[in-house]
């Protein structure tokens, strides 16, 4: 323990250091790491395509990448593999990550709590609730939903399942102005047990075959995702990211406090209702898609904090770029690490995330004893 504790501070003295030369270069330095993100981003996607049960030559990816771009038709085994099982996969992965990892930052933003991940304080549990309600009851109390919906039905419940969450735990978490941290916490631990609660219940009046759909959700997984998945995702979490950024200022005032951003001439309830909007719409379709993935929402914004500070100018946008870079490399090692089993991608997300989050507070521990 006081190894781990010691390489923690040393580790932190580094971080901090990066983080002073960042902060002082200013635009410069963040553009700098948003650059380094995108070319690591790029050589972990070029990987993942190559590796797995079946390992395809770099030259086959690249030739299968140009043939995707130019829609032409499949031509042999390696480019079926490429193009139909891990292209959609790890584009999935690089979306429901950015939308995790942004989400994150706004729930921390507006809560101004770097505690307040969205699958902390439930809301992931909720859009999952949600998801799964629609699963089970899609034939009989919730087929007039299915119905007036039709393909959105799954997405659009998840959503409106996180955005409830969200709104619930806003309105215990806030007294005048204030985010009571204690509350925030309680109230998370209450929704995820209630969530947890009623998904039993469901599951306890599922079929086998809706039993087995439940599966996915209750570990995370991006094995069945398809091109309509990557088209769907593309705009339910691609447009609420990008709107994001429109937000980024009211983001950095909020962290003075909300009457220093009042006074700044920012309407801030009206802002915090469009991000907690935002966070919810990202959150909701992801989990549609791929279940409940931790720990991306709360590693990523710290991590990222830690270098380049609060300035949510650089912060968003790095986010975006942490998340599809730490979620793809897990699901790379959930498509690898047992092959050719597949790991669901939200157990290797709980074996990854658990020890940096400890690996974090520790660090937080040495800098304050320093």
């Amino acid at each position: 323990m006081m190894r781990a504790l010691l390489f923690s501070r040393r580790l932190s003295d580094v971080v901090y250091s990066w983080r002073e030369s960042i902060v002082a270069q200013g635009a410069t330095g963040q553009r700098l790491v948003l650059l380094l993100m995108a070319v690591v981003l790029v050589l972990v996607f070029l990987l993942g395509l190559t590796i797995g049960p079946v390992s395809v030559a770099v030259n086959d990816v690249w030739s299968s990448l140009q043939r995707a771009i130019t829609f032409a038709p499949i031509g042999s085994a390696n480019d079926w593999v490429v193009r139909e099982l891990r292209l959609p996969r790890a584009l999935l992965a690089m979306i429901v990550g950015a939308g995790l990892a942004v989400a994150g930052v706004i729930t921390q933003g507006v809560f101004r709590n770097p505690l307040a991940d969205p699958g902390l304080i439930g809301v992931s549990s909720g859009a999952a609730l949600a998801a799964v309600a629609v699963i089970v009851l899609n034939e009989t109390l919730l087929s007039g939903w299915v119905s007036l919906t039709g393909p959105l039905a799954l997405p659009l419940a998840a959503f409106m399942g996180g955005l409830g969450v969200t709104l619930v735990i806003y309105r215990l978490g806030t007294r005048g102005g204030q985010t009571q941290v204690g509350m925030l916490l309680l109230a998370g631990v209450a929704i995820n047990v209630l969530a947890g609660a009623a998904t039993g219940v469901l599951t306890y009046a599922a079929d086998d075959q809706q039993l087995r759909d439940m599966t996915f959700w209750s570990m995370g997984s991006l094995a069945s995702g398809r091109w309509q998945d990557v088209a769907a995702l593309t705009g339910l979490i691609g447009v609420p990211l990008l709107l994001s950024l429109r937000y980024r200022r009211v983001l950095n005032a909020l962290l003075m406090g909300e009457q220093v951003a009042i006074h700044l001439g920012f309407d801030v309830q009206r802002s915090k209702r469009w991000l907690l909007a935002f966070a919810a719409l990202m959150v909701g379709a992801g989990v549609a898609v791929a279940g409940i993935i931790g720990f991306v929402g709360l590693v990523v914004p710290h991590l990222l904090r830690m270098v380049m500070g609060s300035d949510h100018r650089g912060l968003i946008p790095a986010a975006a770029m942490g998340g599809a870079l730490l979620l793809l490399l897990a699901d790379s090692l959930a498509r690898t690490w047992m092959a050719p089993a597949d790991l669901p991608v939200g157990l290797v997300m709980a074996l990854l995330g658990g020890p940096v989050f400890l690996l974090l507070l520790m660090q937080q521990n040495g800098g304050q004893s320093r």
